[in-house]
């Protein structure tokens, strides 16, 4: 017993010490656990106080009265506890196991089994403890991921919130480490936002583009939501929106050509523009609301291009038709009152087709009106063939008068009204002819005409010539007359243009020889030609300058002063006939027949007139050149009529 009692007073009263200090100060938390087992032990003690075993081991780890008397005073001493606490239920046990007279060995088993469970419950916690401080550790691991992949995303390196501090405890790291990690989420959900709202403008932009084709659903890359990636969608979005801007403009464009194309065509522009795509309804639709896909451009471009292929088709009928109305109008002398009905028609025959803008102007209801007064007219001029046959034999005649071709009018009029009351030729078929001829004959006009000119020229200058040698006879041209001062102008510029006739006459030699190797016909002039003629004008101008020259040596020769008036009886006089104040018009020479004889023979079977006034006369005015030309032809042709 006594063996018994010191160890229970030294190394298991020291031990219990150890423990319920220890257990008191560190863990208060299990102190509720600890009663409740104590309890529970003194509640088996009480039912089998006598069935207790006493162990060696356990006796030597028991415990003396006053372990828990100073067990009961600390805790007593301990204001933390309630009422309630681990030393007074001891000293509750204590004062059992004394009354029941349990023994140290069944003692020490009892306190045993409470320390091993208190140490399983401090296992336990310090297990639960170092799960929490791993979970912390992590938490504080997942924290500096999140922190390191969040300033990463963000693609600011440079972030003012980041703590320094890496050392303290796990709570101090962890509540440094959360302000950043908040600030930094609100940031990231702030840019979430942003990228989300480009990237959608984005995808919607690129869906009006494709046709409303879907991309699938929107996803933002949070592992780079950096400004300069921002930055580049908002780039890229501009870009997007630029090109949006454009093509609306253009399908705008579109739609406005379009309109203007159905209005002069007379189409229904809404049905038309409908057919491409139903957002192009203005009324419908909103302008920001119309499709402008690659396929909307397309058929709006195709839709275009056949309106103006339609148009430009259209214009050239209504052109045709225009064309020959006026023609039958012209060959008929339609009157103006009916004419002005179709002024719609004819006020764009000439226009091109960018001119062509009016509304209605190429509907095919007017194309088709005037087409039925086409026919309504060729059938009146098939009724009215001779008389619109005449009037373009009229035409041609005019043609090759301007030009000075001689024809025989009479023959062609009778084999017209032979070819019109037989019936045998279609009205448009001698039209068509006629109109054939027409042609010919203003190409062949056409090429005369530098020719022609010329040959006006000359007449004109010769007409001035005769006019000088008039005005150089006059005795009183220098006198103060009225007039006299316009007459004095005018005989220095016919001076100046009678020096440049031999010019005239070479350049106009030249001309025509050139013209009949080209054309491999003589050039006739109302049926001379015009090389015989400017020939025997050269020969009868030199002849009249050699009797020139010849008076005025007999002039000199010549002393007596009453001699002169005998010598002016071989110069050139003036004609009565001839007016001296106004210049002679140069007009359309009258149609004669032509004579293969040189103009010198003619000249010399004129017998009614001397040499030297055939001279004066012929060289002054190439008019009468050409008059007398024919004469002699007709003469020629009557002598032999009596030969025959």
């Amino acid at each position: 017993m006594n063996e018994h009692g010191s160890h229970f007073s030294q190394s298991p009263n020291l031990h219990y010490h150890s423990f319920s200090v220890s257990y008191a100060t560190e863990h208060s938390l299990s102190l509720s656990y600890l009663r409740l087992t104590i309890r529970q032990r003194a509640s088996d003690l009480e039912k089998h106080r006598k069935r207790l075993r006493i162990s060696p081991r356990i006796r030597q780890r028991s415990r003396k009265p006053c372990d828990f008397t100073r067990m009961a005073v600390t805790e007593a001493d301990n204001p933390l506890l309630g009422e309630i606490t681990c030393g007074t239920l001891l000293q509750k046990l204590q004062e059992i196991w004394d009354e029941v007279g349990e023994s140290d060995v069944e003692r020490d088993k009892l306190l045993l089994q409470i320390e091993e469970e208190c140490l399983n419950v401090y296992k336990k916690k310090v297990e639960l403890a170092s799960k929490s401080r791993a979970e912390l550790l992590q938490t504080l691991s997942d924290a500096n991921v999140e922190l390191s992949n969040l300033i990463a995303a963000l693609g600011d390196k440079s972030y003012i919130g980041i703590p320094d501090k890496t050392s303290g405890t796990i709570k101090e790291q962890l509540s440094a480490i959360a302000p950043a990690l908040e600030q930094l989420w609100q940031q990231k959900e702030e840019r979430v936002r942003e990228f989300s709202g480009v990237q959608s403008q984005i995808q919607k932009i690129c869906q009006e583009i494709a046709g409303g084709l879907s991309n699938g659903p929107l996803v933002v890359d949070e592992s780079d939501l950096s400004l300069k990636r921002l930055d580049d969608y908002k780039s890229k979005l501009q870009e997007l929106q630029k090109e949006k801007s454009d093509r609306l403009n253009k399908v705008l464009e579109f739609v406005s050509t379009v309109h203007d194309l159905c209005a002069v065509l007379g189409l229904d522009f809404l049905s038309t523009v409908t057919e491409v795509h139903p957002s192009l309804d203005e009324a419908a639709n909103g302008v920001q609301n119309k499709s402008i896909s690659n396929e909307t451009l397309s058929k709006l471009a195709e839709t275009v291009l056949t309106l103006k292929e339609d148009k430009n088709r259209r214009l050239k009928k209504l052109q045709e038709l225009a064309t020959q109305l006026t023609d039958l109008w012209n060959l008929m002398d339609t009157p103006d009152e009916e004419r002005e009905v179709f002024n719609h028609v004819t006020c764009n025959m000439s226009a091109s087709v960018h001119e062509v803008t009016v509304s209605g102007a190429l509907a095919l209801d007017l194309i088709e009106q005037a087409e039925v007064e086409v026919d309504r007219l060729d059938k009146l001029k098939a009724s009215r063939m001779k008389e619109i046959a005449f009037k373009k034999q009229t035409e041609l005649e005019e043609i090759y008068a301007r030009a000075h071709i001689e024809i025989k009018p009479e023959v062609v009029r009778e084999r017209i009204m032979s070819l019109v009351d037989s019936g045998n030729t279609e009205p448009a078929e001698l039209l068509a002819q006629m109109d054939s001829e027409i042609a010919k004959a203003k190409e062949e006009a056409f090429s005369r005409k530098e020719i022609l000119d010329r040959v006006e020229k000359w007449m004109s200058a010769c007409e001035e010539e005769s006019w000088l040698e008039d005005y150089n006879l006059d005795q009183n041209r220098y006198s103060a007359s009225r007039g006299a001062h316009l007459n004095l102008k005018r005989a220095e510029k016919a001076r100046i243009l009678v020096s440049k006739i031999t010019a005239m006459v070479d350049t106009l030699v030249a001309k025509t020889r050139a013209w009949e190797e080209d054309k491999s016909m003589s050039f006739e002039y109302d049926g001379v030609p015009l090389l015989a003629m400017l020939d025997e004008y050269t020969l009868l101008r030199q002849e009249r300058e050699e009797d020139k020259r010849r008076q005025k040596e007999q002039k000199k020769q010549q002393e007596q002063p009453h001699t002169d008036q005998d010598s002016s009886a071989f110069v050139s006089k003036p004609s009565p006939a001839r007016p001296v104040s106004a210049k002679k018009p140069v007009g359309t020479r009258a149609n004669g027949g032509g004579s293969n004889e040189t103009p010198i023979r003619r000249l010399s079977m004129n017998g009614n007139k001397s040499k030297r006034d055939s001279l004066n006369k012929l060289t002054s005015s190439p008019s009468k050149l050409v008059a007398v030309s024919k004469e002699n032809a007709a003469s020629q042709v009557s002598c032999a009529d009596d030969q025959l």
